[in-house]
């Protein structure tokens, strides 16, 4: 739907726009024309858009056949009396384009479709309407039109009828009134709101305006009014007054006749294409977000209509460690929307690291090495401006890492500066190089049920794994009550019948030990993480596809585990596919596995004995754990669970038998 207004100034004419709202804001709802109508300033024109996908789509368009059919409508309306009813059909208008998004290129046609009269008409007189009129006349004219523009229910209709009669009186009627007006004590003028504001020739709209008066009336002299404003009341001075002759044509009495359409707009260049550049205009920070999403765009139109993109771009996500892992995990959460990121590391960018480490470069490494979350989070926003990267320097404290008296305050600052840290986030990845650095995490999330993701690499092989939901609501609080006996214990860490939906275990969960120090008394390799080079990015991608799997399955963080041939999970109604507990893969056999692993209440970081422990003691806790790595085996107990199976004796038979009752194994 296009809007114009006649025109208000003797030098600059007015012009067919298009707005925001001149499209549906659903393609059923068809045209806006219910929100425009009496609005002075905004007088409708129905239009069609056709917008094509390639630009060798454009430019193959039959254009010529697009406009005859906008002028078959016309053509339609004018026999069927349509006009009468809604004259602005008269003026519909046509505009083919191309937006290449990616440059920022936007190509268009623009067609005012207009009916050939054959014999075409003669324009005999054109003046002034102030010299045409007589004074009395002029005064009743501009009185009459005021009050046709100033009601609400005339003020955007574009053609009508001002009639004059013996008295110099004037009054205003609607087209389908022409026959009550038609008297020979008056005059009658056919008026239209002209957008152009030349004096020696008419506006677009009388075009088609003589094609319907000539076949609705069959009048060969017409006498028309091009009505102009000046400050929005009606201006005789600038509006004129003509008179064209039209001839009859055999051609129109033919009902299956359609006059010949005309009217694509020319360029200065009398071409029919026009180019539209906003790549140099445009800001470079909002091209790159509109270029960003649209890839995100593209696949929720085509393949994925339930992706939230609001949902991606708002989630807050906490990188807990910036190495291999952590830079391809923040890329690819950027493809995916994400806008908020935040990434915890104590480390400096060394020489050996911007080959695999993607967000750092030789210059990071220099002097000693610029801070990973820092010079991460740099990256991020060189890389994507409109990204929220922050970068956090500090170090997770760690069972197995015994602290000095004189650091403890230190240490329990960094513990509580985490918690908050997990607290103020939405998901959180454990992508450190360690075991014992995604303890403390691990409890954190487990305490805040947060969705937590966690990577971890070997030579060739690699994990990735959702943990479950948090042990301890309103409801199982009492499941935190130590359990003593040894059968009892095994009862707890078997896995609970299928009705029962057990909640997924975490990193930690088929541990028999608590973690401990993992780097000491180490050699260089072995303190390395030392991987394949394609194993980090393969992780790092499985590790983003299952947080996004996560955050658009209805259950989120308590969706069971799915396998690829499981027939009664439900996979099929997920438009992102199955959603896995965990991911095991090998580079060396190209092989890759999917597992589940179910909570184990003696688990020494989320089990409900652990994190009720953390919420009644808090830090006092976490210190005591990380001082005395046996305290979390005492606490859960494994300790009485390794001492109870370490007692357990085994009988032998030793009776020889016959050779003939040996079976080779």
């Amino acid at each position: 739907m296009g809007f114009y207004t006649p025109c208000s100034n003797p030098h600059v004419s007015s012009r067919l726009t298009l707005l925001t709202e001149s499209l549906p804001t659903e393609p059923s709802d068809g045209l806006p024309t219910a929100t425009t109508r009496g609005n002075r300033n905004k007088c409708s024109v129905p239009g069609t858009l056709y917008n094509t996908n390639t630009l060798e789509g454009y430019q193959s368009l039959d254009k010529k056949g697009l406009l005859q059919a906008e002028g078959k409508k016309i053509w339609e309306d004018i026999r069927s009396g349509k006009v009468e009813e809604d004259s602005s059909v008269l003026l519909r208008f046509l505009v083919v384009s191309f937006a290449d998004l990616k440059k920022f290129h936007f190509y268009y046609s623009i067609a005012f479709p207009a009916l050939v009269l054959d014999p075409p008409a003669t324009l005999v007189d054109l003046r002034p309407a102030s010299e045409w009129f007589t004074l009395e006349e002029a005064e009743s004219v501009s009185a009459c039109c005021n009050e046709w523009r100033m009601s609400s229910l005339t003020a955007d209709v574009p053609f009508f009828l001002v009639c004059i009669s013996s008295n110099s009186h004037a009054t205003i009627r609607p087209l389908k009134d022409f026959k009550a007006c038609q008297h020979e004590d008056q005059k009658i003028l056919f008026a239209f709101y002209d957008p152009y504001h030349g004096p020696n020739n008419p506006g677009w709209p009388l075009r088609n305006y003589l094609a319907f008066i000539s076949a609705r009336w069959s009048i060969n002299k017409v006498q028309f009014l091009c009505y102009r404003e000046n400050r929005g009341f009606a201006d005789l001075g600038l509006s004129l007054v003509g008179e064209a002759l039209i001839q009859p044509s055999q051609a129109c009495q033919d009902e299956e006749h359609v006059p010949k359409v005309i009217g694509w707009e020319l360029t200065k260049e009398r071409k029919v294409s026009s180019l539209v550049d906003l790549s140099t205009s445009m800001d470079p920070t909002r091209m790159v977000i509109s270029a960003a999403d649209l890839n995100l765009k593209l696949m929720r139109w085509r393949a994925l209509p339930s992706l939230n993109l609001n949902m991606l771009s708002i989630t807050k996500c906490l990188l807990l460690g910036a190495g291999t892992l952590g830079c391809q995990v923040a890329r690819m959460l950027m493809a995916w929307g994400v806008r908020k990121i935040t990434l915890v590391d104590n480390g400096k960018v060394a020489m050996s690291n911007p080959l695999r480490q993607s967000l750092y470069t030789h210059n990071d490494s220099l002097k000693g090495g610029t801070r990973k979350a820092l010079a991460a989070a740099d990256s991020l926003r060189k890389i994507f401006p409109a990204v929220e990267a922050e970068g956090i320097v500090m170090s997770i404290p760690m069972p197995g890492h015994p602290v000095p008296s004189k650091d403890e305050k230190n240490v329990l600052d960094d513990c509580k500066r985490l918690h908050d840290l997990v607290e103020s986030h939405d998901a959180v990845f454990l992508l450190t190089d360690t075991r014992e650095s995604r303890w403390l995490p691990t409890l954190l999330c487990a305490n805040a049920n947060k969705l937590t993701i966690t990577a971890a690499l070997g030579f060739d092989s690699f994990l990735v794994m959702r943990h479950g939901s948090g042990p301890l609501s309103a409801s199982d609080e009492s499941k935190a009550e130590s359990v003593s006996s040894l059968s009892a214990r095994v009862e707890e860490m078997s896995l609970p019948q299928s009705d029962s939906k057990p909640r997924l275990g975490c990193y930690f969960c088929n541990d028999v030990v608590a973690p401990v120090d993992s780097t000491a008394n180490r050699t260089l390799d072995q303190q390395c993480t030392v991987t394949r080079p394609g194993l980090a990015p393969i992780a790092s991608a499985l590790a983003v596809e299952l947080f996004v799997g996560i955050l658009h399955h209805p259950l989120g963080i308590s969706a069971e585990a799915e396998f690829g041939n499981s027939l009664d999970s439900g996979s099929s109604e997920q438009p992102l596919g199955i959603l896995p507990h965990q991911i095991r893969g090998a580079l060396s056999q190209f092989s890759q596995l999917i597992l589940v692993g179910h909570s184990s209440n003696s688990c020494t970081a989320c089990c409900p004995t652990v994190v009720s422990e953390y919420r009644k003691r808090g830090l006092d806790f976490v210190l005591q754990a990380i001082n005395h790595p046996t305290y979390l085996e005492d606490l859960t107990g494994l300790t009485e669970l390794m001492k109870s199976a370490n007692s357990f004796d085994l009988d032998w038979d030793n009776a020889t038998d016959d050779d003939d009752d040996c079976v080779e194994i």
